[in-house]
């Protein structure tokens, strides 16, 4: 069946389909069609091709598939959706005079192994606290960006670096601060006929030491308490620039301004994190849950800060 030159694929045609799902699992889409509901699966190969189907009512977007499956449990996949993991274009990361273009689909793994200014060293540290390193092979920075959860590792360090999501449509290309992107718990500005595409970030911060502190009941394979990104820029001997984000701690990850501004014209030495104060992480609105009390996430966001003020000035 033809429409308008692009071929669906029904999950009728069963061995299509096992060959051609993204991601870990591919149970839900056999289910379905033992169930005998009708699942429409797209693998465009190119951007424009990718926006034409996201006019389709209800198309859920597909990438490294490590949030989307999870998110299924014991659930059917259902609903037509939009498997973007062939878009090679999305891929990759250049370096342009005033910016870093992070492509939508680039993977964790593919920021840990790339040559990046040393403010990226935060952004880098987050993307070895992903998940597994299987699951870094497969994440994207777009689907976590995306997926808007408030412990998501990745969002901090691009709060902290100033980053701008790059979102298409067929309408074309727009672009919002990271800082606007994400509006709540789960919630974004990306129009359901849109695409994340890139993530731009500013050059501004180059020589700027960062870091990224995470605090979870274990080491590994742990979502997070609380967690801390910080970049510093020292010139002649003070804090010229500094950007600090906290994540687990709101609805979304949040800058703290207050302490950013606190901070201009500090003498760069250790012990710097001292002058971070217990107003300057009240910004924060944290939840008691399993994991801990809000006055523990507080007050471990306040550590976690100090830390990571003493690191990036040990830094420089």
């Amino acid at each position: 069946m033809q429409t308008n030159g692009l071929t669906p694929h029904t999950t009728v045609q069963k061995k299509t389909v096992r060959m051609r799902i993204a991601g870990f699992s591919r149970t839900s889409l056999r289910w379905s069609l033992r169930a005998g509901m009708r699942t429409l699966y797209f693998r465009p190969k190119t951007l424009n091709e990718a926006v034409l189907h996201l006019a389709t009512p209800g198309i859920q977007v597909l990438s490294g598939g490590t949030d989307f499956y999870p998110a299924l449990g014991d659930s059917v996949a259902q609903g037509p959706l939009l498997d973007v993991s062939n878009l090679h274009e999305l891929r990759g990361i250049s370096e342009q005079h005033d910016y870093v273009r992070i492509g939508g689909l680039t993977t964790w793994s593919d920021i840990v192994r790339a040559n990046l200014p040393r403010c990226f060293d935060a952004l880098k540290g987050a993307a070895r606290e992903i998940g597994s390193v299987q699951i870094q092979n497969r994440g994207t920075v777009a689907g976590n960006l995306c997926n808007a959860s408030p412990a998501a590792d990745g969002v901090p360090p691009l709060l902290a670096l100033d980053a701008e999501v790059e979102l298409t449509s067929q309408a074309g290309t727009r672009r919002m601060p990271v800082s606007e992107f994400i509006v709540g718990n789960r919630k974004t500005r990306r129009r359901p006929d849109e695409l994340l595409t890139a993530i731009w970030v500013p050059r501004a911060l180059d020589p700027a030491a960062s870091c990224f502190l995470k605090l979870g009941a274990r080491r590994y394979l742990v979502i997070s308490i609380s967690m801390v990104a910080a970049v510093v820029l020292v010139e002649r001997g003070r804090v010229s620039a500094a950007r600090v984000a906290v994540g687990s701690c709101s609805a979304v990850a949040r800058r703290l301004t207050d302490l950013e501004r606190d901070l201009i014209g500090a003498v760069a030495k250790l012990g710097l994190g001292a002058s971070v104060t217990p107003a300057h992480v009240a910004v924060l609105s944290p939840i008691d849950d399993v994991r801990a009390t809000a006055e523990y996430r507080l007050d471990a966001s306040l550590t976690l800060t100090r830390r990571a003020l003493d690191m990036c000035v040990e830094a420089h």
